[in-house]
């Protein structure tokens, strides 16, 4: 996806959360509490910590699998795309996608209560 056909892999450490990705730069800490594995390498260079959320998330694309790496891209809302590559038995991808759909499933189902909430409360004399 990239237009350029060689592309630098900067090695990021990356957290995931609830609420979506940490991206880290390798000599810095991670925030306390949410230490986890680390996977993925983005192609996206970044001083500080930055942080995917999930409700600016659209998609996670699966690109391809080559070699030991698979491959993908995350799709912003707003259009904007962020390469990653990650070793293919980590499954990251997969990951990535199955915490953003439990995240926009809860998004849904608040919603869902809140509309009903205001109903009833509409409802009432």
């Amino acid at each position: 996806r990239s237009d350029g056909l060689l592309q630098l892999w900067k090695k990021k450490r990356c957290i995931l959360t609830e609420e979506g990705l940490l991206l880290i730069p390798p000599k810095q800490q991670p925030p306390p509490q949410q230490q986890q594995p680390q996977p993925p390498l983005p192609a996206e260079p970044a001083a500080k910590i930055k942080e995917l959320h999930f409700s600016n998330m659209k998609t996670v694309d699966c690109v391809e699998r080559k070699g030991k790496y698979v491959y993908f891209t995350v799709v912003m809302a707003e259009g904007k795309e962020i390469d990653f590559r990650c070793a293919q038995e980590q499954g990251w991808n997969a990951a990535i996608t199955l915490q953003m759909v439990q995240y926009k499933n809860r998004q849904a189902i608040l919603a869902v209560r809140s509309t009903r909430q205001k109903q009833q409360h509409l409802g009432q004399p």
